[in-house]
């Protein structure tokens, strides 16, 4: 699993604690996956045209719908469901030659779950496994999981280089009168 896929289980297992789940369920992973900062899920979204602060809102009213759990000794475990999730998740990134189990297998694998509460989420909202892979082959390319922190690589141009086509288009590159040594 890459570090961003390990960071997101943790945090899904910090929301199980803090809402007196028993369990760690698919709504706690989608959750976790949706506020992670710097993580692929929220870009995805973004390139679906889906708000992910709508989808936050829908998430966290099916984290009300699950059992709670009181007292000293209160115990997380991880739920059958979320373990056959993991399993769908690894069959996903075998699919697509991957090194490692990122976010985005973990994603599409929530949205391919026959009969979790996720992917009945996602489907109302528009979400398919197709259109998950139409958007993340936009962001990713043909680029491949082949370390613990590929998310670091996606998009690299646009995170470390400036499009000039684009600024000239918009009038804002400096003018080049008065430089005739540097374009020489």
């Amino acid at each position: 699993y890459t570090e961003k896929a390990q960071e997101a289980i943790v945090n899904a297992q910090n929301l199980a604690l803090e809402h007196n789940h028993s369990m760690i369920e698919q709504p706690h992973l989608m959750l976790a996956l949706l506020q992670q900062s710097g993580g692929v899920v929220p870009e995805i979204m973004q390139a679906l045209g889906v708000p992910p602060a709508g989808l936050i809102a829908d998430v966290t009213a099916e984290l009300g719908k699950l059992p709670r759990q009181y007292g000293a000794a209160a115990r997380v475990a991880l739920s059958p469901a979320l373990d056959k999730l993991f399993k769908l998740a690894e069959g996903e990134a075998g699919k697509m030659r991957d090194d490692y189990v990122s976010t985005e297998h973990l994603l599409l694998a929530l949205a391919d779950s026959p009969g979790g509460a996720i992917a009945q989420l996602l489907s109302r909202r528009g979400i398919s496994v197709d259109r998950i892979y139409q958007a993340l082959m936009s962001i990713r390319g043909s680029q491949r999981v082949t370390d613990q922190n590929p998310e670091g690589k996606y998009q690299a141009l646009d995170k470390y280089g400036r499009d000039l086509t684009q600024l000239a288009r918009q009038g804002k590159l400096d003018p080049v009168i008065g430089r005739d040594d540097e374009i020489r």
